[in-house]
């Protein structure tokens, strides 16, 4: 079987909605966060059971809780591995800035969440690099490593000058 379109995300649905859900029986695809913003791949669910992926170029990347099948029987769910991560949370304005502009000279991928988040304060998250480690501790900037399932997959970033 080939899946061409994402039905629909769990975490976007009303509680009502999620709730008819509720009996039904559930396969995982478990994906690295990797291989989110791949449009062409194979897939084997928890049960063993096998689906094509092949989504067009111009769809969002694939999310946790997305739901590739809906049968009579249930649902294929996409389930994301955690990613190991940098939780950065400087200290005050001047260390947040300092800190941005310095990883963004490297590149790197980084999201921001606010103090709203699961996160409960200002953070910048961005994929674990032992440099960026010393970095942090070489500034004394307040950091935590973390297992945690992004919301979105960081993507490589191609640069030229």
């Amino acid at each position: 079987m080939i899946v061409e379109a994402v039905l629909f995300n769990l975490a976007d649905l009303p509680p009502a909605e999620l709730a008819a859900l509720e009996g039904l029986h559930r396969e995982k695809v478990v994906l690295p966060a990797s291989a989110l913003t791949k449009r062409i791949q194979r897939l084997v669910t928890d049960h063993g059971r096998q689906l094509g992926l092949r989504l067009p170029a111009a769809g969002a990347d694939l999310r946790d809780g997305d739901v590739l099948l809906r049968e009579d029987a249930g649902l294929v769910v996409v389930s994301v591995l955690p990613s190991d991560v940098l939780v950065i949370a400087p200290a005050d304005l001047r260390q947040a800035l300092f800190t941005a502009h310095s990883l963004g000279n490297r590149h790197l991928q980084a999201q921001f969440f606010d103090a709203g988040s699961d996160y409960g304060q200002a953070v910048m998250v961005v994929q674990y690099d032992h440099t960026v480690q010393d970095f942090l501790d070489l500034h004394g900037v307040p950091y935590s490593r973390q297992e945690r399932v992004m919301p979105v997959p960081f993507r490589h970033a191609a640069h030229t000058h």
